[in-house]
């Protein structure tokens, strides 16, 4: 092994403070709480990436910086367990950083002006159709783009016509 190499004891340090992460995150998790990943607002979004940025370097580093890593993941978390407490009070603020459901199709009219907006083209909207198997917007009263990022269909069953 060459000089730049790192030893077997700080590679060993460095899987124990990864496993020590991993644990307490999966606690906190549990104790904070829980969403399906499909429902992660963009809120939710940011803390999972700078989770990721902030256990990076205790991951790496160990002794304080796991406690430093720990402290700053459980800061996150708490955070935004209680903005999410705060959206839950005050449905304006929710809808100011959250946004609302968009509608982007009415009586089987694809709104481009929506789609536009949201930065979808009809092909990402046929193709999300598809998947819930609609043949095209013309059998679909509505969908809706909502704040999750799924869309919602009002109209005839799928497949027909």
């Amino acid at each position: 092994m060459g000089a730049s190499s790192p030893s077997t004891p700080i590679l060993l340090i460095v899987a124990g403070t990864t496993a020590c992460i991993y644990l307490f995150l999966i606690t906190i998790l549990r104790v904070v709480g829980r969403r399906q990943l499909a429902q992660l607002s963009a809120l939710d979004l940011v803390v999972v990436l700078l989770l990721g940025s902030t256990v990076e370097t205790a991951m790496i580093h160990g002794d304080l910086s796991l406690a430093a890593g720990l402290v700053s993941a459980g800061t996150l978390l708490v955070l935004n367990r209680l903005l999410n407490a705060v959206f839950l009070r005050s449905p304006h603020l929710s809808h100011l950083v959250n946004g609302g459901p968009i509608l982007l199709i009415h009586d089987g009219q694809v709104i481009e002006s929506h789609l536009r907006r949201v930065g979808l083209t009809s092909l990402d909207l046929e193709a999300a159709l598809r998947s819930r198997g609609y043949d095209g917007p013309a059998t679909i009263n509505d969908a809706i783009l909502e704040t999750d990022g799924t869309i919602s269909v009002v109209g005839e069953e799928p497949g027909r016509k």
